[in-house]
């Protein structure tokens, strides 16, 4: 194994074949960073959205996708002239995996992505297991999802990060402020259909528990994007506040703490989750000076 590879999967502990799984996706993701920004991506496009906030602000939770918004509306923005340097970055690290840009029937301002690699082949690629190797599905697919807003709301603010592995690398992402206003418009007016996203609801806590503050202007324009508000609403945090406690009020919480827990190891951390525990965690929110 590449040697690079092995010092990226000592940060993680992998003590079962599900942590396994999700410690080859990390490095991946990682390492897609990486290309993404040898590629210049970050020129004009910004890292956010639930993995961002573990990568960079040790969010204490798996999360799946890889999510980007543009610094400016681009209808022409083609994921395609990226994909041929990221996926040679990948392939550098000895990795067989393959990227495709998803065709959507419908248009959207959302443009999204696929890589993919055998899951029994990087296994035994990562850790040399040949026993657990044969209790994979031969055809069974580790998948890493991109998504890129082409259509963003206005009033994000940014910030430059750097990461040290797998190579020293710049990145461009929200700014805490910027990231927690889109996780309360996800918390407010996610369509949840069948199940509700309890990920939503643990990353809202960990905000709160770091102090963390809300850009409101860019809630506000996310909130109208969404048409959950109007320009002449005037809205203000006492009103966001107000929002998210009438949410907190029609949230199934079972079913909430089914959707996280395959995310987190201490599911202690859910025993007080109730409408009442999170509208008076909600009293402490701010907006950004």
């Amino acid at each position: 194994m590449d040697q690079i590879i092995n010092q990226m999967l000592k940060q993680y502990s992998s003590l079962t074949v599900y942590d396994k799984k999700n410690s080859i996706k990390e490095v991946v993701q990682e390492i897609m960073l990486c290309g993404l920004s040898r590629a210049g991506f970050f020129k004009t496009a910004a890292f956010y959205g639930g993995t961002a906030l573990r990568i960079i602000y040790g969010l204490d939770r798996f999360s799946e996708d890889l999510d980007f918004s543009l610094k400016e509306p681009n209808s022409l923005f083609d994921f395609a002239e990226f994909m041929p340097t990221l996926e040679k970055e990948i392939r550098s690290y000895g990795l067989n995996f393959s990227i495709e840009e998803k065709v959507k029937s419908v248009e959207s301002g959302i443009k999204s992505a696929f890589l993919k690699g055998n899951t029994k082949e990087h296994i035994i690629m990562f850790y040399a297991d040949e026993q657990l190797a044969h209790s994979i599905g031969s055809k069974e697919l580790i998948k890493v999802k991109l998504e890129v807003d082409t259509d963003p709301p206005d009033y994000a603010t940014f910030e430059t990060k750097y990461r040290l592995l797998p190579i020293p690398y710049e990145i461009t992402l929200y700014d805490m402020p910027s990231l927690f206003a889109g996780k309360i418009h996800a918390v407010i007016c996610r369509a949840w259909k069948n199940r509700v996203k309890g990920r939503d609801l643990y990353d809202y806590v960990f905000y709160l528990s770091r102090g963390a503050k809300v850009n409101l202007k860019h809630l506000l324009a996310r909130l109208e994007q969404s048409g959950y508000i109007t320009e002449k609403d005037q809205t203000t945090i006492e009103d966001v506040k107000r929002m998210l406690c009438k949410r907190f009020e029609t949230i199934d919480y079972s079913q909430a703490k089914q959707d996280v827990k395959p995310f987190i190891r201490n599911f202690d951390a859910l025993n007080v989750w109730n409408k009442d525990f999170f509208c008076e965690i909600t009293e402490d929110l701010e907006e950004n000076d």
